[in-house]
């Protein structure tokens, strides 16, 4: 093995590792008053590698030069008075291959409680190559080439197809809607409102975080009439559903028609064996995907049901209820980015990503970069994005971004100029809150959806015209000119408080 040399912070990186075995991590840190941030750059990498607050007569019995982190540069944070970026890197025997539970364990786990800190907060990471190919990633996920949303799937004849091919919908995001109220509806009627929305032109219909089995609406009568909705729709409209449920389980099924729709069906559960017996409940219904909440219930339980999902067909859709608590302050905490690459390794073949323009916290630039951190095999460091670290995902199946919450149809333009294609677009209020129903709500989705797509393909600058494309649309369709009567004044327009 090639000798470590010591370094000290602020110093230079040249601990003889090799880039592909190195995980490095960038910390924003708050010291305490006094402390010198050189004192809490090392006790962050000691805490959470071979260190702690004595010497012990063990550390002669290990190398502690191989395996112990290192503080490799220290930096002041521009603008804000005792802040400081700490570049941490650890051998990558430290880490379980194919836990990211342990790897958090390690990198997030007690040093987030020391006292010599005021503040911590995990910005980014790079995960080297060779750790990377020890997860399975996402069970079916995006695959290249980026001309085409390729989310793949195996089937139950064990052959992968790409999604677009299996659902026949190419040159434009996939349309969805939250049902609403997310809490309260009987199955029945829950299976109504999936029925309109589908029926009236949506891609496919969710479960909202919290729709698990309550007593007004258990989890097997969920499905029952939801599935029912799905063939429903499928009839009367010539187009085969597809079904997701809150794991979010659903498999895909063989049709002759031109489109597939569908549902998720949420079946995160207190246990992980309920969970899976939702799981196999979602299967037998021959549904296409399931929807899992990946913070609230784990990594263990979301790697465990991406293994399920990959072996039995079923695609998964994550959702990430819980995440503000983990992201939001800017000075403490763990960065998104570092959650949504977690879920990549952890696997999930959709991921909800904020939106820029709705309801949600999340700044553009910021948005867009880990949005391609998760799409892409390859992604260059850019800090103007918040890409700290050059990361190479060497092949791992990529996750589709997920922009839902406070959107409507005028924030259309917006959310094709900043997705693209490969995303899932999903209007809850904005569909079901309709002055006509969730069926005109659908088709007024649909209408603005395929208006926005053939502008940009015609070479319109959605950024500055697509509100004149929305009422160009409006003209011919009456379901989006009432759209957007009803919605003309309701903006979100708050100072993003995540910023570079």
């Amino acid at each position: 093995m090639v000798p470590q040399t010591e370094t000290k912070a602020g110093a230079g990186f040249k601990a003889g590792v090799k880039d592909y075995r190195l995980f490095s991590y960038f910390h924003r840190m708050t010291p305490q008053p006094g402390v010198p941030p050189e004192e809490c750059g090392a006790a962050v990498a000691a805490e959470s590698s071979t260190g702690t607050w004595t010497t012990v007569w063990t550390d002669g019995l290990t190398s502690l030069d191989r395996y112990k982190g290192r503080c490799y540069d220290i930096e002041p944070v521009a603008g804000e008075d005792n802040q400081y970026i700490a570049y941490v890197a650890y051998p990558i025997d430290l880490f379980e291959e194919g836990s990211v539970t342990n790897l958090f364990t390690s990198i997030v786990g007690n040093v987030f409680g020391f006292k010599a800190l005021r503040a911590l907060r995990l910005e980014d990471l790079r995960i080297p190559p060779a750790y990377v190919k020890t997860f399975q990633g996402p069970p079916h996920g995006k695959k290249m080439p980026k001309l085409y949303l390729t989310v793949s799937f195996f089937l139950r004849l064990w052959m992968i197809q790409v999604e677009r091919d299996k659902i026949n919908k190419y040159g434009r995001g996939l349309l969805g809607c939250t049902i609403k109220p997310k809490l309260g509806l009987s199955a029945k009627n829950y299976g109504r409102a999936v029925y309109e929305c589908l029926r009236g032109g949506l891609d496919f219909t969710k479960d909202d975080e919290n729709v698990n089995s309550q007593p007004f609406m258990r989890w097997r009568d969920r499905f029952t009439f939801v599935a029912e909705a799905i063939y429903k729709s499928q009839a009367e409209t010539g187009e085969f559903c597809q079904l997701t449920i809150n794991i979010v389980i659903s498999n895909w099924m063989n049709c002759k028609n031109d489109e597939i729709k569908g549902h998720y069906l949420n079946a995160t559960a207190a246990t992980c064996e309920e969970m899976m017996k939702r799981a196999e409940c979602a299967k037998d219904l021959g549904v296409p995907i399931i929807m899992h909440d990946y913070l609230t219930a784990g990594f263990t339980s979301n790697t465990s049901l991406a293994h399920y999902c990959r072996d039995s067909g079923l695609l998964l859709h994550i959702h990430r209820a819980m995440h503000a608590v983990i992201d939001r302050q800017r000075n403490h905490g763990i960065h998104f980015r570092v959650l949504a690459k977690a879920l990549r390794m952890s696997g999930g073949d959709h991921l909800h990503s904020g939106t820029v323009v709705g309801k949600l916290e999340g700044e553009r630039e910021v948005t867009l970069g880990f949005v391609d951190l998760m799409r892409d095999d390859y992604i260059e460091k850019d800090r103007s994005r918040g890409i700290y670290f050059t990361q190479d995902w060497v092949s791992l199946p990529g996750v589709m971004p997920v922009a839902s919450g406070g959107i409507h149809v005028w924030h259309m333009p917006a959310l094709v100029e900043i997705f693209g294609d490969d995303a899932c677009l999903q209007f809850g209020g904005g569909t079901l809150g309709h002055p006509w129903g969730n069926a005109p709500g659908a088709a007024a989705n649909r209408v603005a959806l395929e208006a926005c797509v053939q502008a940009r393909n015609a070479g319109v600058d959605l950024a500055r015209k697509g509100g004149d494309v929305i009422r160009a649309a409006c003209k011919w369709s009456p379901e989006l000119a009432a759209a957007c009567e009803v919605w003309k004044e309701i903006k979100f327009e708050f100072e993003t408080i995540d910023k570079l």
